[in-house]
């Protein structure tokens, strides 16, 4: 089986349309993340649904969204990047559209679900075509940054969007937002991205790889999100998660037997590729603490409005955006991963640790700031050199199933932060009331940001530990050569060319 060379001429100015397609339809996939958490108190009062029943409308969308991430990925390889992106394009805004209409809370779930189904085929193939489009390594260092700063800095993005939209419109409208984004995309994509057309035998869909696969998922990301509500000693919560170590070790069993394996194993041993895919587990775990946690603490210990929230976040993804940029078009080719990535665990770190010392009385100029604009700087420098190195050198004919497991490292990652930090939090909350008896306002008041902090100070654990696993994990520069998945030498055209390009430059 071989891949043609794409009709349509790669001209620079088109690569870069087809980055700011890209562009878009990640950031309307990461942002949803966190955009519809800002409307949920909202949408609760006018559906009129119960605090227990309220999880569902974040959980339905991760449910899906996390455990169909490789077949979405292995899809794009299957049936065209093209047709695959415009179709989870269609997908994900007639979901959209329906949730936003929800007469209900069934529907609106329902929607939610749809939502995260279509995101787990569009988010891997938008990295995908990036992967496959981008292969002379300075303009890849480039396009690298801009999606790394996306998908770093969008659940921040979220968090002002949804504030926006819920005070000035209504809560309706976080959802409805994604019809006009996709509808740009669609447009971009159907003009810009290239069809790639392919010769010889179509290879076969790995049907029990994909039922076990999506089943462990599915089961680790359930277990997670119940014992977010039902606590850790929740027996439900850990049948799940014993249930998804079983299936993935199936899995794995079964990919090394399978004729033609969803995911071949090579992708994930590579030494450089399994130290990224780990990278962006860790701050994507880390990070979507601090959504959490700052947003409760400026909205419920301070008292910001939703959308001074939102603009609260806006020095982090300023100083994210120039990391990204920074550390893929200078640093990255100069140092390479192996002192990019841990550098970046250590800032974070080192912003986390700030975030711990917040008070009641703390003020935003002089504590909250300098903590936005170093954990900016630190997962700015993580998240863009770890996807491009995660991507480097995947075969042509894999790159959507490659792609899908650098989306799966995040959403897990966030999954599992945030079901333990809820835990840990919400413990050291207990014990803090049940030191200071009677319970007060003040008492109260207290040990949430008491609690808060037991968060980023296990938040900095995190990535303390991902600064000591990148640096031991990652080659050295001049030793970073990469496999090709199942042996094939095949791939997007000039693919094989840049990726030892890009292993020398980095």
């Amino acid at each position: 089986m071989s891949v043609s060379t794409p009709s349509a001429p790669r001209t620079a100015a088109r690569r870069w349309w087809v980055l700011s397609t890209v562009a878009l339809a990640q950031l309307m996939v990461v942002l949803d993340s966190t955009v519809v958490n800002i409307a949920l108190p909202a949408a609760q009062a006018d559906l009129g649904f119960s605090d227990g029943e309220r999880q569902w409308v974040i959980t339905a969308y991760s449910l899906a969204f996390g455990s169909l991430l490789l077949l979405g990925g292995r899809l794009s390889d299957l049936i065209g990047r093209k047709r695959t992106f415009i179709i989870g394009l269609i997908g994900f805004a007639v979901a959209s559209a329906v949730g936003g209409a929800a007469p209900g809370f069934g529907t609106l779930v329902a929607a939610r679900a749809v939502q995260g189904a279509f995101a787990a085929l569009l988010a891997p193939t938008a990295l995908a075509v990036l992967t496959t489009t981008f292969t002379v390594p300075k303009e890849r260092a480039r396009a690298f940054g801009v999606f790394g700063a996306i998908a770093g800095a969008g659940g921040a993005i979220g968090l002002l969007l949804g504030g926006f939209l819920t005070e000035y419109f209504d809560w309706r409208w976080n959802l409805y937002i994604n019809v006009f984004i996709a509808v740009a995309a669609v447009i971009g994509g159907a003009v810009f991205v290239a069809s790639v057309e392919r010769d010889g035998e179509r290879p076969k869909l790995d049907v029990p790889g994909t039922v076990l696969v999506s089943a462990a998922l599915f089961a680790l990301v359930y277990g997670l999100s119940n014992a977010e509500t039902d606590g850790w000693d929740s027996p439900w919560s850990w049948g799940m998660l014993i249930a998804s170590g079983i299936l993935l070790v199936a899995f794995v069993w079964w990919q090394r037997r399978a004729a033609h394996p969803l995911l071949p194993l090579s992708i994930v041993v590579d030494r450089n590729r399994g130290a990224s895919f780990s990278s962006v587990f860790i701050a994507g775990a880390g990070l979507f603490g601090v959504f959490l946690f700052v947003t409760f603490y400026l909205e419920k210990s301070l008292g910001y409005t939703p959308i001074e929230t939102g603009v609260a976040f806006l020095p982090m993804i300023a100083s994210l955006v120039v990391a990204a940029q920074l550390s893929t078009n200078l640093l990255l080719p100069r140092l390479g991963p192996k002192l990019m990535v841990p550098g970046g665990m250590i800032l974070a770190t080192v912003g986390m640790l700030m975030f711990t010392r917040l008070t009641l009385q703390s003020s935003y100029a002089a504590d909250l700031l300098p903590a936005f604009i170093i954990l900016g700087f630190g997962i700015g420098s993580i998240m863009p050199a770890s996807i491009q190195t995660a991507t480097l050198g995947i075969d042509g004919h894999f790159a959507g199933v490659g792609s899908a497991l650098v989306n799966t490292s995040q959403q897990v990652g966030g999954s599992i932060g945030t079901a333990l930090l809820n835990t840990l939090a919400a413990t050291a909350a207990a014990d803090y009331v049940a030191a200071h008896l009677p319970v007060t306002d003040q008492v109260t008041a207290d040990a949430a940001v008491a609690s808060y902090a037991t968060a980023y100070w296990w938040g900095a654990g995190f990535f303390a530990f991902g600064a000591v696993l990148s640096a031991l994990l990652f080659r050295r520069r001049g030793h970073a050569a990469t496999t090709h998945p199942a042996g094939s030498t095949g791939g997007a055209p000039g693919s094989a060319a840049a990726a030892r390009a890009d292993t020398m430059e980095a």
